[in-house]
């Protein structure tokens, strides 16, 4: 049986408590350009891979690998999907 490939994705933002200067930037910015009733703007990153292998496996990976490697637990929060490829 050959090993599955899986489809991920991992989205990454400031958390709540700590200011986003970008989002405020481009929520400036959009204010100038008339759109006025914008708000709450927030700026991340969003990183997409394929990992092979046994589901559980690849998950675990991909939490390891979203948490040590693709963010800073201190200050953003992560999120991440898995889907089969």
């Amino acid at each position: 049986m050959s090993a599955r490939a899986y489809r991920a994705t991992v989205d990454v933002v400031l958390k709540r408590s700590i200011l986003d200067p970008q989002g405020r930037a481009v929520e400036a910015t959009l204010g100038r350009l008339g759109h006025g009733n914008v708000s709450g703007v927030r700026i991340g990153k969003r990183i997409e891979m394929v990992l092979e292998g046994e589901r559980h496996d690849v998950e675990r990976q991909l939490r390891e690998i979203a948490d040590k490697v693709l963010s800073n637990p201190v200050m953003e929060d992560v999120e991440v999907t898995l889907e089969e490829a």
